[in-house]
């Protein structure tokens, strides 16, 4: 009996000198000097030095206002995320939403996923001015493209045993949702949801620094005076805050997702 022929590998040799290629052709022509790496550590330990071998910590309780201002900002965009992406995304799923609101959400969603958060704030920042508001509305639109995605391959992953069962009492596209894939999708919506406002923590502090207000703004100032006990003194405000509220957004994602 004769073998089966070998499984040929040529788009995969292919597809991998194209990538070798491209990775070489990018090295090659980036402004970089490369021999400035052997000067990086020593420069790490001098600025690590300068900002956290005696932080000046006159200003922690302005750091902490805004960085309450900053938590603030990633909240209030995390939650218009939410109430945008949630019907959205349900009506993006199969199933649920005609074939061409689908398509046409989804396509929506892919725009908005290629377009970073600062730009978007920087656009945002000629309507409504150096405002927190404009990092909150920078963060709210952003998160709508990954958010709206998660939704509705959330609900394209749920079990059809409840989904079957209200179509089988004559249940409409509305009843659908509301019975059916509302409950089952809501865990890990809400899971998703606070991931979105962990992500928007950090983001809120990198928005700052393009004058959209909160910690971002101080340390954007600081470095530029070059005060480097006060961005160092920021920098431990920053890690610390972000950490607490990564710690706690994760117990409680936990909590929704496994119980009690």
């Amino acid at each position: 009996m004769a073998l089966p022929p070998r499984p040929s590998r040529l788009g995969q040799t292919v597809a991998t000198a194209v990538v070798g290629l491209v990775l070489l052709v990018s090295a090659a022509t980036l402004d970089v000097e490369w021999s400035d790496l052997r000067e990086l550590p020593a420069a790490v330990a001098e600025y690590a030095a300068l900002m956290f071998a005696d932080p000046d910590w006159s200003r922690l309780p302005r750091a902490l206002f805004e960085m309450w201002r900053s938590i603030s900002m990633a909240w209030l965009g995390a939650m218009l995320c939410v109430v945008v992406s949630i019907p959205l995304g349900m009506l993006a799923a199969h199933g649920v939403g005609p074939a061409w609101l689908r398509l046409a959400l989804r396509g929506l969603f892919a725009v908005i996923r290629a377009v970073p958060e600062v730009i978007i704030a920087l656009v945002l920042l000629t309507v409504t001015g150096l405002t927190p508001f404009t990092g909150a509305l920078a963060l709210g639109i952003a998160g709508i493209g990954t958010q709206g995605k998660w939704t509705y391959e959330t609900v394209e992953t749920l079990r059809d045993g409840a989904a079957d069962a209200v179509r089988a009492a004559g249940g409409g596209r509305t009843a659908l949702v509301r019975w059916a894939l509302w409950p089952a999708a809501l865990p890990a919506l809400l899971s998703f949801a606070l991931y979105r406002f962990e992500i928007n923590i950090r983001m809120s502090a990198v928005l700052g620094i393009v004058g959209a207000g909160g910690i971002g703004s101080m340390l954007a100032n600081y470095t530029n005076y070059r005060e480097w006990d006060t961005v160092g003194m920021l920098l431990i405000v920053v890690v610390v805050t972000t950490m607490a509220v990564d710690s706690v957004s994760g117990a409680l994602r936990r909590r929704i997702m496994e119980g009690a």
